[in-house]
C-alpha cells in the first residue's frame, strides 16, 4: 500500500486526479492550489462552477495556512472534531484558487479521519480539493467499486480503502458572519456544535449563484430509481418497489443507518425497481444529516 500511496501522491503533484477514501465517502482529489487540476474535477463530475469544493488538510496548521482569518470558534471545533466529518468555512488566503471556492472569498476546510486520506495529503505535500467521487447530483460512493462504476477511466487512480465507516458527507459550518451557520447537516449534529460555540443558524437550499458550501442544491444525492419518503409504510400503489426503514432492512441506530445508506441505495439502484420507498427517519438531532440526504434525494425539482 505504501507504493500505491506514493504513486497517488506523485499523480496529485502532477495535476492529475486520484479518488481516495475518507471516513465519510470517497473523494475525487486534486492539488487544491493547482487551478487547472481543480478544473478537471468539475469536468469529470459534470459539476457546475457555482458549487465550491472542500479542501482536505492533514493538520490544523495546514488549514490555517489557507485561511486569512481563523476564528476562535474554528480552533475550538477543529480541536474537538478533527480529524473527523466536520468542514469549517472561513475566509480564504489569496493563493487558494477561485476555481476551488466558486469565486467566493471563503473556503471549506476539513481534516479527514481516514489514515489513507491523511497519508495521501502528507505525501503529496499539498492540500487536496475533493468533492465526492461521483457524477454530480448522483449517489455518493462509499466503496472503490462505486467510483469505478460511476467515473471509470476518467480517474487517473483509485485508492481502495474498503467501505467508508461514516457513510454520508461531512457537516459544514460557516464561521464567516456574525453568527455561525449550519450549511449542511451531517453526523456531527448542530447540538454538538452549539455546545462548543453557541447558537448556530441553519441555511436553506440554494440553487442560484455561487453556493456557500457543496450539497446545497434542493435535489442531490439521488439514485436513478425514483426515491420516495413515506410515513407509516404508505408506499406507492403502482409499480414494483422496495421499502427501507430503521430497524427493518436498515440499521435501527443513526450511525449504522448512515454507514449503510448509500451502499444500500447503490445496490437497489441496479435491481430494476420502479421505486425505493424510505420511511421518514426520526425527528431527532442524531438523524438530522440522514434526513437531509433523503429529502434532497427524493426532491422533484
Amino acid at each position: 500500500m505504501s507504493g500505491e500511496l506514493e504513486r497517488a501522491a506523485a499523480l496529485i503533484r502532477e495535476g492529475r486526479l486520484v479518488a481516495f477514501p475518507t471516513e465519510t465517502v470517497y473523494g475525487l482529489g486534486a492539488n487544491a492550489l493547482d487551478a487547472a487540476a481543480v478544473g478537471r474535477i468539475f469536468t469529470v463530475k459534470g459539476r457546475p462552477s457555482t458549487s465550491p469544493l472542500i479542501v482536505h488538510v492533514a493538520s490544523i496548521e495546514m488549514a490555517r495556512e489557507l485561511a486569512s482569518v481563523w476564528p476562535d470558534a474554528a480552533q475550538r471545533l477543529a480541536e474537538r472534531h478533527w480529524p473527523g466529518p466536520l468542514t469549517l468555512v472561513v475566509p480564504k488566503q489569496p493563493h487558494v484558487p477561485d476555481t476551488v471556492t466558486a469565486g467566493l472569498q471563503t473556503v471549506g476546510l476539513r481534516m479527514p479521519a481516514h489514515p489513507m486520506a491523511l497519508e495521501l495529503i502528507r505525501r503529496s505535500g499539498v492540500p487536496i480539493a475533493a468533492p465526492s467521487a461521483n457524477v454530480f447530483m448522483q449517489l455518493s460512493p462509499t466503496s472503490a467499486e462505486h467510483v469505478r462504476a460511476g467515473l471509470g477511466a476518467a480517474v487517473d487512480m483509485i485508492l481502495d480503502g474498503g467501505s467508508t465507516p461514516v457513510g454520508i458527507e461531512s457537516t459544514v459550518v460557516s464561521l464567516v458572519g456574525q453568527r455561525p451557520v449550519l450549511l449542511r447537516a451531517g453526523m456531527i449534529s448542530r447540538e454538538e456544535i452549539e455546545a462548543l460555540i453557541g447558537p448556530v443558524e441553519v441555511a436553506g437550499s440554494a440553487d442560484a449563484g455561487a453556493h456557500a458550501a457543496p450539497g446545497m442544491h434542493a435535489r442531490h444525492y439521488s439514485p436513478r430509481t425514483r426515491l420516495v419518503l413515506v410515513r407509516d409504510r404508505a408506499v406507492p400503489a403502482r409499480g414494483r418497489g422496495v421499502y427501507l426503514a430503521p430497524g427493518g432492512r436498515m440499521p435501527a441506530e443513526p450511525q449504522g443507518y448512515a454507514a449503510a445508506l448509500y451502499a444500500t441505495l447503490h445496490e437497489l439502484d441496479g435491481q430494476g425497481w420502479d421505486w425505493i420507498a424510505v420511511e421518514e427517519p426520526p425527528e431527532e438531532p442524531a438523524w438530522e444529516g440522514i434526513r437531509d440526504r433523503l429529502r434532497r434525494a427524493s426532491a422533484r425539482v
